[in-house]
């Protein structure tokens, strides 16, 4: 498939009677994506059954609401606008101690099959701590959880795309997108343009060509998460554009 767009509440949650998640599977292999898998999870009052990402490295991200992740033992605060990696075959549980949902944006992808898994890793990255790097005219973006926070093979990232048109483009890395704030056009080859929103949830297999465009009056800032790692600034320009 040359990319997928859906909406979070158009995808049907699945909610365990015996647990406190529900879960969105937005982006899977059954819309065509290969190597990553987006799930939004919606996690209620009270503290989760063990949850495990066998043969998977999932990262996550807080969009809304607070609460602890418990992992081998140790709590781990979570906050909103924060990155959350947790290696492959790790058991954790997330409790919520308020009255509104704990909301995640988790991405699992393959667990790496070769070399060393480095020693020093970050559970938990705040956006705020991570330093502003420039992509491209007027936009910009902050690194999450990547090979610096001990994720090998993924990268996770924020980036704030301001209003107007960027030059439509390739990755080689396959990438999957969660709209946090705004409002604009996928722009996507060989498809009808299709509007996005807070929520819109996208998938952008390589070397299919695309662009997100900001119609609103503020940024739109976007949660990517793209594999194998690499740096989001790193795009492939169409020379048809305008």
């Amino acid at each position: 498939m040359p990319g997928y767009i859906t909406q979070e509440t158009d995808v049907s949650p699945v909610v365990d009677p015996d647990d406190t998640v529900s879960t969105r599977t937005t982006i899977d292999a059954s819309v065509g994506a290969e190597h990553l898998e987006q799930r939004v999870l919606h996690f209620a009052t009270g503290r989760s059954r063990a949850r495990h990402a066998l043969g998977r490295d999932e990262v996550a991200y807080v969009v809304s609401g607070s609460g602890t992740l418990v992992l081998a033992g140790d709590s781990h605060e979570l906050t909103p606008d924060m990155g959350v990696y947790i290696r492959a075959g790790e058991g954790y549980e997330v409790d919520n101690p308020g009255a509104e949902d704990l909301v995640l944006v988790s991405v699992t992808a393959p667990e790496p099959s070769e070399g060393d898994v480095p020693v020093e890793r970050s559970v938990t990255v705040r956006v705020a701590d991570q330093p502003t790097i420039p992509a491209g005219k007027d936009r910009e973006f902050r690194f999450v959880i990547n090979p610096d926070a001990g994720c090998r093979d993924v990268t996770q990232f924020v980036g704030w795309i301001p209003p107007g048109r960027a030059p439509t483009h390739h990755h080689l890395y396959d990438e999957v997108i969660y709209v946090l704030d705004g409002s604009g056009v996928l722009h996507l080859e060989g498809q009808p343009d299709v509007p996005i929103s807070t929520g819109s949830c996208i998938h952008l297999p390589p070397p299919v060509q695309h662009c997100l465009e900001n119609t609103g009056d503020r940024p739109l800032r976007v949660l990517g998460v793209f594999h194998p790692a690499g740096s989001a600034a790193e795009a492939y320009e169409n020379d048809t554009n305008e």
